[in-house]
């Protein structure tokens, strides 16, 4: 009994003395470790001081070295994903101004596809989109500068401009054979953000939004309550290129009442985040969204929010895909300098990502009049010799009624602009189908 005790004491003394040796060695690889780390971090820096000093010394042309730091971060930045971006004190003033609504320059939103300088989006009423430029244009050139190896922010930068001066456009275009060119006369850019119509005889809401500045949810939020008697939405976000996220989560939670709209996981567990429906929904009416290749961010948020939780109907052609979130962080107090950095992506309800996929629309309906199969030919009753002409009169004369409606033209789409737009008619039938089986 007594070896036993002083055996077990021998194997207490060994286990403590293993033990201080086992954290004396964990306690000097953890040091060894964070040497280790901070001995390459230090070499690291050390060779890209190297590099600044040979630029410095040896490069062809005499640049400062705030010269040399300024290209790096540009070049650090741009390497890390299409949408990070180092901004200068310019660059980040323009960003802001945009934010506000307005700004100089043609109206397109642009992107970075396959390493090419890609339009996501030309803005309705805008010098580019009168001009007839088009989601997934390509650009090659602006005012005879390749835009090879140009940043986004470069490209933006030589397409703004005081209004009423040119720039020269050159695009490739999918299905041409030849590059296209444009010369377009810049404006100041005033976006209007939503605007609202009826569809003719259909007691339907036509909302149109454009880009997701800070007023949209008000906006929308405010013809919903002037238009509580109706059969039905039509949400067109089609050639949207996105904006603000906290608009994107307020518009969808106009439209649902509980769920998550959408989540945001980043690198580290502070950057990730889940915005739910916080609100009573304003309307219950039967839903389409619109979408197509130039719908990309904020809008691929809410046509897929609204489509995961089962609200809306999506219509059109497959998104732009663009899932990625992005931070301004700026480098200074007096913040005339920041970095624009990827710090998340979104996911939908569902869990699935918007990143180059896009938002799949449950209707695919590609963009195209509606087709007629009408011919000079056919033979109608109006054509016969005996017919009704009491009838027609009738129906002429309500006709000449409809014509004289007291509401202003350009707040209605009439029946004849749904025949130029098979996208939107296809939306307008889906509700009157909702419509029918709901009363079922």
């Amino acid at each position: 009994m007594k070896n036993f005790k002083l055996s077990a004491l021998g194997f207490f003394t060994a286990f403590i003395t293993i033990s201080v040796l086992t954290n004396s060695l964990l306690a000097d690889n953890i040091t060894n470790s964070t040497a280790i780390k901070s001995e390459s971090r230090y070499e690291s820096l050390s060779k890209y001081k190297r590099v600044l000093d040979i630029v410095e010394d040896v490069y062809v042309d005499d640049l400062k070295l705030d010269e040399i730091i300024t290209k790096s971060l540009e070049g650090l930045l741009t390497n890390l994903d299409a949408h990070s971006a180092y901004l200068d004190e310019k660059s980040f003033q323009d960003f802001k101004t945009q934010t506000e609504g307005e700004f100089g320059g043609l109206g397109i939103t642009i992107g970075m596809k396959d390493a090419a300088v890609t339009i996501i989006a030309p803005i309705e009423g805008t010098p580019a989109d009168r001009a007839g430029l088009q989601s997934g244009d390509v650009i090659l050139k602006i005012d005879n500068r390749s835009t090879i190896g140009m940043t986004i922010d470069e490209a933006v930068s030589l397409m703004r401009g005081a209004p009423n001066t040119a720039v020269k456009i050159a695009i490739v275009r999918k299905g041409e054979n030849k590059p296209l060119s444009f010369d377009i006369v810049r404006d100041m850019i005033k976006v209007e953000s939503v605007y609202t119509k009826m569809i003719e005889d259909e007691k339907i809401l036509y909302v149109r939004v454009t880009n997701f500045d800070k007023n949209v949810a008000e906006q929308t939020e405010e013809a919903l309550k002037k238009h509580k008697d109706i059969n039905g939405v039509i949400l067109d976000v089609r050639n949207n290129p996105g904006g603000l996220l906290d608009q994107a989560v307020k518009l969808t939670d106009i439209f649902v009442d509980s769920g998550t709209i959408v989540s945001q996981k980043g690198r580290n567990a502070a950057d990730d985040k889940i915005y739910k429906a916080k609100k009573s929904v304003s309307t219950k009416a039967p839903m389409v969204v619109l979408v197509n290749g130039g719908s990309a961010s904020a809008s691929e948020i809410v046509s897929g929010a609204l489509q995961d939780l089962k609200r809306a109907v999506i219509v059109g052609e497959n998104t732009f895909g663009k899932g990625s979130v992005q931070q301004i962080i700026p480098l200074n107090e007096s913040q005339t300098e920041a970095v624009k950095l990827t710090v998340a992506r979104y996911y939908l309800p569902s869990g699935r990502t918007i990143q180059a996929t896009g938002v799949k629309p449950d209707v695919l309906v590609h963009a195209a009049a509606v087709p007629s199969n009408e011919n000079e030919f056919s033979i109608k009753e109006s054509d016969l010799k005996k017919h009704l002409e009491s009838e027609l009169t009738k129906i002429d004369g309500n006709a000449k009624n409809s014509a004289n409606n007291t509401k202003k033209q350009e707040a209605v789409i009439s029946q004849s602009d749904l025949l130029k737009d098979l996208q939107l008619k296809s939306a307008v039938d889906i509700i009157k189908v909702l419509n029918i089986t709901a009363k079922k």
